[in-house]
């Protein structure tokens, strides 16, 4: 799948995601490339890639906004796209991923309080801490490269 790829190619089980600089048309033009490279890949091996869920996310202020294709189907261009469970924006903003989180976060917590009818601090402690936890720590190295050292400093 990777063989001639000129872009960042990154792959995690059925996902897959090209990224590229298109501060030039050389870099619309290698990005477009390596899609018909990829397409090909795909037909060659008996595959498909799902052209619904393709998007192209935009990054940057005075990104040209290029389109791009596969096969004669133009990709969908979207202001947000998930990889991995982290939500990104075409600013790198990650707000909207905090917010998402802090709502499981409060879900899985309104959970607790309606099922466990202890309020002790043994009781709910190890609860928050494997079910509430996880929800508000999940990819925290991305935005917050200092948490995990302020929680070292905490326990």
């Amino acid at each position: 799948m990777d063989s001639a790829i000129e872009c960042t190619l990154s792959k995690f089980a059925d996902d897959t995601k090209l990224c590229g600089v298109v501060d030039t048309l050389e870099g619309r033009d290698a990005i477009q490339r390596d899609l018909d490279r990829l397409e090909r890949w795909a037909c060659v091996n008996c595959m498909k890639f799902n052209k619904a869920k393709c998007k192209v996310l935009h990054v940057g202020r005075r990104n040209p906004k290029h389109n791009y294709r596969l096969e004669e189907e133009w990709i969908e261009s979207s202001p947000e796209e998930k990889g991995l469970g982290v939500l990104i924006d075409e600013k790198l903003n990650m707000s909207r991923q905090h917010a998402l989180a802090v709502q499981k976060a409060n879900h899985v917590l309104g959970c607790i309080k309606r099922g466990v009818t202890s309020r002790l601090r043994e009781v709910i402690l190890p609860l928050c801490s494997a079910l509430v936890r996880p929800h508000l720590e999940y990819c925290i190295q991305l935005w917050e490269p200092q948490y995990r050292r302020h929680m070292e400093l905490l326990e």
